[in-house]
């Protein structure tokens, strides 16, 4: 098992803080807004064949948040920063969530330098018609719950993340998330006319209970971008690698081994 390292890196005019793994190829994993930058043990799994990168974004955790912070895609081009500063010319990238939505916008952006695209409960589409619990509404028990399909999971993962020790961060964490997704909630309507310019191999996981965001938005990016390929984890709601992290460990490392051997 890989041990990872905790840096701060400085960026542009921003310091964010960065978690790194392992050797080989690039993986560079965007978190989402509900678990900022924590580090599982999957990606200890994943360091054994890939220089796991996994930086807090702006406006989250530990990292700055600067003034120019207005939208999502500055999420993306900023990462664009940091991939240049950290001189990666090439690599895998896998977005949850809120990250998700980073990944799909950053991956619109840039076309030779990615090798492969995964999104997991990936925020950024609406689809019409389709129930979704809304984030911003209710406790943050409630909040939380929503995101789980087996209980039990959700009552272990709230006791880590609502520690009275991380209330400063938590607020920061929601007060970030809600500047960037309140209105439209939760997308852009502009992102799904620009999907057809991703170009790399896809793989879109799903949590088959997600009542965040259901699986029809799965369904949905599957047929925006050219050839992804959809998965849907079943027992698990939004989090699927919090929820069923085997399962969704080894579709994802199923995945990057393919993209390995076919590079």
């Amino acid at each position: 098992m890989a041990e990872h390292t905790t840096t701060t890196l400085r960026v542009r005019d921003t310091t964010i803080t960065l978690r790194r793994a392992g050797s080989g190829r690039a993986l560079l994993v965007l978190h989402g807004a509900s678990d900022c930058g924590m580090w599982f043990p999957w990606l200890d799994n994943l360091a054994a064949s890939h220089d796991v990168i996994l930086p807090e974004h702006p406006g989250f955790g530990s990292s700055d948040a600067p003034p120019w912070l207005d939208t999502i895609a500055d999420l993306a081009n900023f990462n664009l920063d940091l991939l240049d500063d950290l001189a990666i010319a090439s690599l895998d990238l896998v977005g949850f969530d809120l990250g998700g939505w980073i990944a799909a916008e950053l991956a619109v952006r840039t076309g030779a330098r990615l090798s492969s695209l995964t999104l997991v409960g990936a925020a950024g589409l609406h689809v019409e018609g389709v129930a979704q619990v809304d984030p911003f509404l209710g406790s943050d028990e409630e909040r939380i719950r929503d995101l789980f399909h087996q209980q039990e999971c959700a009552t272990a993962f709230l006791q880590r993340v609502l520690d009275p020790a991380l209330e400063d961060t938590r607020l920061k964490n929601e007060t970030t998330a809600a500047r960037l997704t309140w209105a439209p909630r939760g997308h852009d309507p502009h992102l799904r006319k620009w999907l057809h310019r991703i170009k790399a191999p896809t793989l879109v996981i799903w949590g088959a209970h997600d009542r965040l965001y259901p699986k029809e938005h799965a369904v949905a990016y599957g047929k925006l971008i050219p050839g992804a390929k959809v998965t849907i984890i079943p027992g698990c709601g939004h989090l699927p690698h919090i929820e069923q992290p085997d399962a969704f460990a080894a579709v994802l490392k199923s995945f990057l081994e393919a993209m390995r051997i076919a590079a």
